[in-house]
């Protein structure tokens, strides 16, 4: 039987042989070999590299201090063998031995264990006794075989290639030669060894680039990820000669088309599978931004490409896997903190924005997370963007009518899909070797991306936009003739349809809050501006407390300060010993072009990227004064995507601020009690208890802030009502308010039951005092002649009506 020991005396001799026959002679006798036997020496080279391969010295201790030679690994596992099956696991035997233990306390020595009448204890404290100077020797010898064993594979590697150049198997010769090329450069070897290897595969590369990116891209992404193992060496020598070879890999890859696109990707891929796989320590990962300096030093001193979009190429590529590479280490950091955890997860994602499997992979972690917290909207836009991503993608191989245009036809969801355009050079095709290989790039996986976001947005309250979804699902089910799915889809749309206007009036989507961050504590958030969304009616206190339990545990307790102030704080009156947050309530704001297009309560609150926030003054320098002299500044934030996103909180891009004069704040305050009380007038099904809210707020006020009391401060000087745009607007506000005030007294009238009465009543009576009030500037005629037409048109509104609904 050939033994361990024995397969390695005959990979000794033949390596013996490959390294003492002349090289004229190995060049003919290679050139003789048919194409079997020569792919048949090939992996016996292969295989010599695997069975001289240097372990490191702590693998060899075990086995050198009990025998003589590394064999006695195997003579190990016989004697092991022979064990199991002399007394196997349960056997008679052993139960047999175990009760005489028992019984003898314990002392009984298993016969089995028995060779030649000494135990195998005796034999291994016997072997032990080696000296340990010999135990040394033999570890340097096996060192010094496996560098000896691996530079002859290299040497006859390399006259293989030369000997092959002219014959018509170049390409499949090179095959096998770049797996015994990889084998060595993935395997343990020693600095001095390393260095020829490394020299051998870059004159390898440079003579033939073509082969390597054109046809076996399988072996050139081995090799990227090799070589970035290599570039988190602890030895500098090493990183050195590795940042060489990504360099060349990638001038070489660029030289073929003006582009090293696929070698971008493949090394994105494998530092994502080095990061993910090995969890790399923060001593490998300074090796490897050192090896990345290294690579931006290379291109910087290339004089003949300085000319070309190369070096920048190279600087883009080398700071996205610095990027991806120092959050990826970041993440176990910031596991407590949800926020920075997703932040550093979007920035992973579009890391891998030349990878779409590894984005969609990263993109589907982040919806998961957010599930987790129960953020729904946002992981049902994550659901939007993987499903955007892979229409991508498809859309280059599909050119179907039914199928989505790419990522461009999301964009009427939300305009963030655009994020997840293939517009790069640095993106390639999906019919790329190992380009969009899951199973998710298909027609099914696509539909089933959109399904769940869809339900996503059903559960998390968004039901307008689970019915877009489901409207770009049903021109596939057209396709398929599906009827089933088809019919399933409509009552579904139909169910959601119906809740939005079930729940008309009584919806919150979310809550908005503008946070800065101030201190050194806070690191790369010192001075960031951002605006959080929070779970719909969350309150400002709720959010303080949340940051200061958080960072009392990260900072520790009295670090953290909390302004309350909407004032922009001095930066330098702060104490640079502690942390300080902002925290803002905010509204989304829109111009009044806008509210034509976005009319629902939906519109209102989805794709929104613009907040203000006010703050009120006068110019006695108080907060809060008289309606003629209230003024407020008022402060627009812009973000750099809209709500709802992918996270939770996105970064302010753009504020701008302006003052509001005291009738343009009475003007606002007036039109925005005229909005709530229309809203809830004209809500079906109608909400009493709503309706009769918003008529005691307006005319049923008795502080002297009221609209009457707006009406007898502005709008009191005829005169100057005339020449003033802004008293004109209050005074054309006034009118619409009190006859939404007459619309709403009917409705509340037709609701009502006998028990209400006097209520409406009261209403009524309040009602007619705030006419008379207002008479003195508007005139008795003019406030009947507008009530006598908000009448007519309820009359003819209940004309309208199904006679079931009509006023009586």
């Amino acid at each position: 039987m050939i033994t361990q020991e024995n397969t390695r005396n005959l990979l000794a001799c033949f390596l013996w042989v490959l390294k003492n026959l002349e090289t004229k002679q190995l060049r003919d006798w290679w050139l003789q070999l048919d194409f079997i036997k020569k792919t048949i020496v090939l992996d016996i080279m292969d295989l010599c590299v695997h069975a001289f391969e240097y372990k490191g010295r702590g693998s060899y201790y075990s086995a050198f201090s009990t025998t003589g030679t590394s064999a006695g690994a195997t003579n190990d596992v016989k004697q092991r063998l022979a064990n199991v099956i002399l007394s196997g696991a349960g056997s008679a035997r052993e139960k047999l031995i175990e009760r005489r233990r028992q019984q003898q306390g314990g002392n009984v020595i298993d016969p089995g264990t028995r060779r030649w009448g000494r135990t195998i204890h005796q034999q291994h404290v016997e072997s032990s006794l080696r000296p340990m100077n010999e135990v040394e020797l033999d570890i340097d010898l096996e060192s010094h075989l496996g560098s000896e064993a691996a530079l002859i594979v290299l040497d006859t590697l390399e006259l293989i290639v030369e000997a092959s150049t002219e014959t018509d198997r170049l390409n499949t010769i090179l095959s096998y030669s770049f797996v015994v090329l990889l084998h060595l450069l993935g395997a343990h070897q020693s600095s001095a060894t390393l260095h020829h290897i490394f020299a051998s595969q870059r004159a390898l590369v440079s003579k033939h680039p073509e082969f390597l990116f054109e046809q076996e891209t399988e072996q050139s992404s081995d090799l990227c990820a090799i070589l970035l193992r290599l570039c988190g060496s602890g030895l500098a020598s090493t990183r050195s000669q590795a940042s060489a070879s990504l360099f060349m890999l990638m001038r070489h890859n660029y030289c073929l088309g003006q582009s090293f696109a696929r070698v971008k990707v493949q090394l994105t891929v494998a530092l994502s599978t080095l990061v993910a796989g090995t969890q790399v320590q923060l001593c490998n990962a300074d090796c490897l931004r050192k090896s990345l300096k290294t690579i931006l030093m290379y291109a910087d001193q290339d004089e003949l490409m300085s000319n070309t979009p190369f070096p920048e190429q190279v600087k883009e590529l080398v700071h996205n896997l610095h990027m991806i590479l120092r959050d990826t280490v970041n993440l176990n950091e910031y596991k407590e903190d949800p926020d920075m955890l997703l932040d550093l997860m979007l920035r992973i994602a579009k890391g891998y924005a030349n990878s779409p499997d590894l984005r969609l992979t990263w993109l589907q972690n982040m919806a998961q997370k957010h599930n987790e917290r129960q953020s729904l909207a946002e992981a049902g836009m994550c659901m939007v963007h993987a499903g955007a991503l892979v229409a991508e993608y498809l859309s280059m191989l599909e050119d179907d009518s039914f199928f989505p245009a790419g990522c461009a036809s999301f964009e009427k969801i939300s305009p963030n899909t655009l994020e997840e355009s293939a517009v790069s050079d640095d993106v390639l095709a999906p019919d790329d070797e190992g380009i969009c290989t899951g199973k998710l790039f298909s027609v099914q996986g696509l539909l089933g991306l959109l399904s769940q976001a869809a339900m996503l947005f059903e559960v998390g309250g968004l039901w307008e936009a689970a019915c877009k979804i489901l409207q770009y699902i049903r021109p596939i089910h057209e396709s398929c003739h599906d009827h089933k799915k088809l019919s399933k889809m409509y009552f579904k749309m139909g169910e959601l349809e119906k809740k939005v206007t079930e729940m008309t009036g009584k919806r919150s989507l979310g809550a908005y809050f503008r946070v800065t961050f101030y201190g050194v504590h806070f690191d790369d958030l010192n001075g960031m501006d951002f605006i959080y969304k929070e779970r719909p009616h969350t309150s400002l206190a709720e959010v303080c407390i949340r940051f200061e339990q958080f960072y009392a545990k990260s900072f520790g307790h009295g670090v953290l300060e909390l302004i309350k102030d909407s004032k922009e704080p001095d930066r330098n009156k702060l104490d640079p010993e502690k942390a300080y947050i902002q925290v803002v309530f905010v509204e989304p704001y829109f111009d009044s072009y806008e509210l034509k297009w976005r009319p629902s309560f939906f519109e209102k609150n989805f794709n929104i990227c613009r907040f203000y926030f006010d703050i009120p003054f006068t110019e006695s320098g108080k907060a809060h004064g008289n309606l003629a002299n209230q003024c407020k500044r008022r402060t627009i934030l812009t973000t750099g995507n809209v709500f709802p996103y992918v996270k939770n909180r996105i970064e302010i891009t753009h504020r701008e601020s302006y003052v509001l004069s005291p009738v343009e704040v009475a003007l606002e305050d007036l039109q925005r009690k005229y909005d709530t009380l229309i809203e809830a007038v004209r809500q079906q099904p109608p909400d009493v208890k709503r309706l009769q809210l918003q008529l005691q707020g307006a005319i049923g006020t008795t502080v002297n802030q009221g609209p009457a009391e707006m009406a007898l401060v502005f709008l009191a000087d005829s005169e100057e009502v005339a020449r003033d745009k802004n008293m004109r607007k209050l005074k054309h506000c006034f009118r619409d308010f009190v006859r939404g005030c007459a619309e709403g007294l009917e409705k509340n009238k037709e609701l009502i039951s006998d028990n209400q009465r006097e209520y409406q009543r009261e209403l009524e009576r309040n009602f007619t005092e705030f006419r008379k009030k207002l008479e003195p500037i508007f005139g008795k005629r003019t406030s009947q002649r507008w009530i006598k037409k908000n009448r007519e048109k309820t009359v003819l509104h209940n004309i309208a009506r199904p006679s079931n609904q009509r006023v009586v």
